[in-house]
């Protein structure tokens, strides 16, 4: 019984999710952001998303240091990274009941370090399709990809755990 809670404790601690803005989905998780990078990254790829770019914007913003002076990085960011992806097969069904939406393609995450916590953002495709005939399509994709974050954190939490 007591494996039973403390497994359930682990899960629970694995990775918050919470709205702070209604457009955005985060995901906040008290680990490094490389796991949870690199796993969420293969559970994307494992549900059919595929990542096609990953702007690496902590590197770019850094090149513009000396530039902005005091204005840079005053959140005290460690790391800024973001990926982008796309199913194709998601792009043509939105496609296909409003070409508008394909502004959404293709959908992207970014996660950023602070403070030993990575934080996970995702703008929901449901609040940007608000009023589409395409939000029933918006709403798998969503889960979909809600769903692949969570299980990329929690393989990052339990394999940073098990080191």
């Amino acid at each position: 019984m007591f494996r039973t809670i403390g497994f359930l404790l682990v899960l629970m601690g694995a990775g918050s999710v919470w709205a702070e803005l209604p457009g955005v989905l985060r995901w906040d998780v008290e680990q490094k952001i490389e796991p949870t990078y690199r796993e969420v990254y293969k559970a994307l790829e494992e549900n059919r998303y595929f990542i096609i770019l990953e702007p690496d914007i902590g590197r770019n913003l850094r090149s513009f240091k000396g530039r902005w002076g005091e204005d840079y990085n005053r959140n005290k960011l460690k790391s800024i990274r973001t990926m982008v992806f796309c199913n194709p097969w998601y792009a043509n069904r939105v496609s296909n009941m409003d070409p508008a939406l394909l502004s959404l393609c293709p959908l992207h995450v970014t996660l950023f370090e602070k403070d030993r916590t990575t934080s996970i953002v995702f703008i929901r495709p449901t609040h940007v399709g608000q009023g589409s005939k395409a939000l029933p399509v918006l709403k798998e994709i969503e889960a979909e990809v809600s769903k692949a974050i969570e299980a990329g954190i929690k393989a990052a939490t339990f394999a940073t755990r098990a080191k």
